[in-house]
């Protein structure tokens, strides 16, 4: 293809460009990268005919102002994470307290109440959990184990660190995707995890293996059980615009529930890997004393109360 065809077929696009760019409206237009990538093919192009020098020119210094503006758009992408994990995630749970209330309850009482139990009656626990079950956790737990939690063999701390995430982002969905039924699965998975939770920890603990495993949960504690309870939280809130839509229709009603519900389960998930993280390569560890341990569940329990009660406030109508 001549020069001047070449051109005249792709004039409209060039103009396009330069009017988005010289208006700095190209970050926000969602068919730029494509528009992009085409016009880095055109500069190819023209170098390997060898068109004109003030061609190549102009297309190169499209090229690079596109550059600059596709990755400040990326930089300001990474921006909003920031401004979402230090004040939008904290924002949308408060604006959201009653449904997070409310699944608190559902999983803490449980928990406690099972607890309780299995720890006062040795055998209660197995109404939850099958004897291989309690023997499996027992022996995760045994004192005297260089490595506390799940049985490893030879899987190392980055193997753990990818079964944690794995599982517990799995609970988390379970948990949050429950509450399209009404909110009936949220509240079941709750109470669920709850009772489980709760007879593992009371039996252990009456067994004499809370030596081992109170320490191992403390560090990953605040974190993982926190996002247990704000998925259910999320699922909830599908749930009661489902049962409740008020004047809208029911989708739009699940919808708008939906917005908040999402951004909820974005900041339960980065909770989660924070969590699996601290619970391969930390929890684990029996080498670290019991004391250093608490003190350092008792830090991130008011790191993580202190963030949802007091970050973001700032600008908080």
């Amino acid at each position: 293809m001549k020069q001047r065809a070449f051109e005249q077929r792709y004039e409209g696009v060039w103009r396009e460009l330069e009017v988005a760019l010289t208006r700095q409206k190209g970050r926000d237009d969602g068919a730029f990268p494509e528009r992009y990538r085409e016009l880095c093919h055109h500069l190819a192009i023209a170098k390997q005919r060898r068109y004109s020098p003030q061609l190549i020119e102009r297309l190169n210094t499209l090229v690079t102002q596109g550059h600059h503006y596709f990755y400040s758009h990326t930089y300001r992408g990474r921006l909003q994470w920031l401004e979402f994990v230090l004040r939008g995630f904290p924002r949308v749970v408060r604006a959201n307290r009653l449904f997070v209330y409310v699944a608190t309850a559902l999983f803490v009482g449980p928990l406690l109440l099972m607890g309780l139990a299995c720890y006062l009656n040795a055998e209660f626990v197995y109404s939850v959990l099958g004897v291989g079950d309690v023997a499996m956790m027992e022996s995760m737990y045994e004192p005297g184990e260089q490595k506390a939690g799940r049985q490893r063999a030879s899987d190392t701390d980055i193997y753990m660190f990818g079964f944690y995430i794995k599982n517990n982002i799995g609970i988390s969905f379970q948990t949050f995707a429950g509450g399209i039924l009404f909110g009936v699965g949220s509240i079941f998975f709750l109470m669920y995890n709850g009772i489980y939770i709760g007879a593992v920890a009371g039996h252990l603990a009456q067994a004499g293996y809370g030596s081992t495993f109170f320490p191992f949960v403390a560090g990953h504690g605040s974190f993982e059980l926190t996002a247990i309870v704000l998925s259910g939280a999320a699922g909830l809130k599908l749930g009661c615009a489902l049962i409740c839509p008020g004047d809208q229709r029911m989708k739009f009603a699940l919808k708008a529930a939906g917005k908040d519900a999402i951004l909820i389960m974005y900041g339960a998930i980065i909770m989660l890997l924070i969590a699996a993280f601290i619970e391969a390569f930390w929890s684990s560890s029996t080498s670290i004393p019991a004391l250093v341990r608490y003190a350092v569940g008792l830090c991130l329990w008011a790191l993580v109360i202190g963030y949802f009660v007091a970050s973001g406030r700032r600008r908080e109508s």
